[in-house]
């Protein structure tokens, strides 16, 4: 294997367990998973790196390490190069995270630790503001009268283990929009009152364990 010339910045390193059904889901719609689709009760590894190409390395160590693992998203950038891989065995996934920190001389603290830029839950939203929302959507609808969450944070990988966190703590939640690439992650999510403020205080609880450097 030849070296390569710079080390690459490790960004984000995300474990997220047991992939939560609606969650699992939206990761393996065509417009996110452009490789093999996960399934609820699997468990993911999310990576993002800098300078972007360096995530053609780190896919190479991972899936020499586990050959078992499978690939959902492989995305290139302007910026970052991000990776999501997923297999049902636990063990699998961290073995193929290992292998990719060893392989760049990294470890998982050196990631950057989540920062909140925004939330906020709208209750009851009118008729209007649920048409232009689903028209813009790339999860499930979210119906009138129902309260809606907006959660913003960067890195924008973080948004992936929030919604799935959210919805673990809240399954009744609806999940209207996950947003995880970019400068920002968001987060949308619609349901009762009750449920959204139970989603919001699991995601703040779950980015402030977070261990990682400062921006």
């Amino acid at each position: 294997m030849a070296a390569t010339d710079a080390r690459a910045e490790l960004r984000v390193y995300l474990m997220v367990e047991d992939l939560q059904p609606q969650f699992a889901a939206y990761l393996g719609t065509p417009t996110r998973a452009r490789g093999y689709p996960p399934y609820a009760g699997d468990h993911a590894l999310i990576i993002e790196v800098a300078p972007a190409l360096a995530i053609e390395r780190v896919i190479d160590l991972a899936l020499r390490a586990a050959p078992s693992v499978e690939p959902g998203i492989l995305f290139v950038e302007r910026q970052f190069g991000v990776l999501e891989l997923h297999a049902s065995s636990l063990e699998d996934v961290v073995a193929a995270g290992q292998a990719v920190l060893d392989g760049t001389g990294s470890s998982a603290s050196d990631q950057l630790r989540p920062r909140v830029l925004f939330h906020d839950i709208i209750e009851s939203i009118t008729d209007q503001h649920a048409v232009i929302l689903n028209r813009n959507r790339s999860g499930s609808m979210i119906m009138p009268g129902q309260s809606l969450l907006v959660y913003e944070m960067a890195p924008a990988l973080f948004a992936a283990v929030a919604a799935n966190e959210a919805e673990r703590a809240a399954p009744g939640i609806t999940m209207v929009d996950v947003q995880f690439i970019g400068a920002a992650g968001r987060l949308y999510l619609s349901g009762s009152t009750g449920d959204v403020e139970v989603a919001r205080d699991r995601i703040t609880k779950v980015l402030e364990s977070i261990e990682g450097r400062e921006h």
